[in-house]
């Protein structure tokens, strides 16, 4: 089966290269094929909640004290901060260096695409956000997409599960073969990766051509440089530091779904396929299930470089520089209110225009210069993202000592293949997932019997 998959991903290479072609060659048949993308997202989209609600509830539902799961949560939400920060002040340093956006002029028609993008970042506010990660109902934090909204219920049900103790080893059995259902289920939805990512890519390429790139080829490169730079100056070294773990090596493993998120621009597709993967690495299920969705909403160092140097890229070409305390309170502000953005295609720009809008909104007008750009800027957002949360898990665990070093190890160096038919390590004890393995330094794990 894994042999299977193998030729599943060269398939998506192969749609990739021929989606470009035919966006290029036929561009309106290209973006008549959107459909095909947005449709594969959303199959990945209806799972996600499931997986997280699953994959938590089994985590801390079966963690003998709730301070472990706050410790966990703790550690991870101050990390989310720390990193943050530094890839603002990454962005801000490259942005007063290379001066984006010099010599460029505002259109008449991009003064409009950036009047819509400003009136889609003013629709929320901090306290709209708040708000919105209580869910309506019980059941439909699952159905509504909110990946904070699935935290939320999945923890609430853990700690009752908890309080429970024996009366609740019932409910995680059941809990823990609907995972199962629900990772099969995405195992066969991959399936449609290659047709996903050829409408994707062919819409993109057709609906925007070669110019655009050629007239903010700039921005672009430095955007994309400085997020190598970020991954791998700042978080290889990092990784190395504090779990003895090879950066590359790591991204190597997740090749699979760095592919899938530069297909479909959208590191939700990929969400679920990391919590596996982590736990499938040597992260206990508590660190994976409550980091990496948390990491989707807090963790956006790619989107925090975006909003850093595109805001420099618009005042230097709208002829309004900015002194350097005015990009700190900016860009700050912008942190904060891009909370929640992950995993969704063209967040950064709505954040962008809200967050000029609410500051300098004589700058608003400036977004529409990245307009026809954003969508390839996009990937490198989302691949970064995905990239820190990656190394984000790796790291929690290695503090909270929920990190088994020597698996690690095995599976890096290919002698523990992740199962690309379940998704999860059914054979590692008779009946049960990864999450069966002890955590590392406590000795215990499920409150259900293997």
């Amino acid at each position: 089966m894994r042999d299977r998959t193998r030729y599943l991903y060269l398939a998506v290479i192969g749609a990739v290269l021929l989606g470009i072609l035919v966006g290029f060659v036929w561009p309106e048949a290209g973006q008549a094929l959107k459909p095909l993308g947005t449709g594969f997202v959303a199959l990945i989209k209806m799972l996600i909640g499931p997986i997280i609600f699953c994959t938590i509830v089994l985590g801390v539902g079966s963690v003998s004290q709730a301070a472990k799961v706050g410790k966990v949560g703790g550690l991870a939400l101050g990390y989310f901060l720390v990193m943050s920060t530094v890839a603002l002040l990454i962005g801000l340093v490259v942005g007063n260096v290379i001066h984006p956006g010099e010599g460029l002029r505002l259109t008449d028609t991009a003064r409009q695409a950036a009047e819509a993008e400003a009136a889609k970042g003013a629709e929320s506010g901090t306290v709209d956000f708040v708000l919105g990660i209580i869910p309506d109902t019980l059941l439909s934090s699952l159905t509504s997409g909110s990946v904070l909204q699935a935290l939320l219920v999945a923890l609430l049900t853990g700690f009752a599960l908890q309080a429970m103790r024996e009366r609740g080893k019932p409910i995680l059995r059941g809990v823990e073969h609907l995972q199962r259902l629900v990772f099969r289920i995405l195992a066969m939805v991959m399936w449609a990766a290659p047709v996903g990512a050829f409408g994707a890519i062919a819409a993109v390429v057709g609906a925007t051509g070669i110019e655009a790139l050629k007239s903010l080829a700039i921005i672009m490169i430095a955007f994309y440089t400085t997020c190598v730079l970020f991954v791998g100056v700042v978080l290889g070294p990092l990784l190395w530091l504090v779990a003895r773990i090879n950066l590359w090596s790591l991204l190597r493993y997740l090749g699979r779904e760095f592919l899938l998120i530069l297909s479909t621009s959208s590191s939700e597709t990929a969400l679920p396929r990391l919590i596996a993967k982590m736990e499938h690495l040597g992260v206990s299920r508590t660190v994976a299930g409550i980091t990496v969705p948390t990491g989707y909403s807090f963790n956006l160092d790619g989107t925090a470089i975006y909003l850093t140097m595109a805001t420099l890229f618009i005042a230097t070409a709208t002829g309004s520089p900015l002194e350097l305390g005015e990009q700190v309170a900016l860009l700050l502000f912008m942190m904060i209110a891009s909370k929640g953005a992950a995993g969704v295609t063209g967040a950064g720009l709505a954040t962008l225009a809200g967050g000029l809008q609410a500051h300098r909104p004589e700058l608003v007008d400036g977004v529409g210069l990245i307009v026809g750009i954003d969508r390839f800027m996009s990937e490198a957002r989302a691949l970064t993202n995905f990239a820190g949360n990656a190394v984000a898990t790796v790291l929690v665990g290695t503090w909270t000592g929920d990190f088994d070093r020597e698996r690690a190890d095995e599976v890096l160096s290919g002698r523990a293949p992740f199962d690309e038919s379940t998704l999860i390590d059914e054979d590692e004890n008779e009946g049960g997932t990864t999450g069966d393995r002890p955590e590392p330094g406590t000795g215990e794990r499920e409150m259900a019997p293997a």
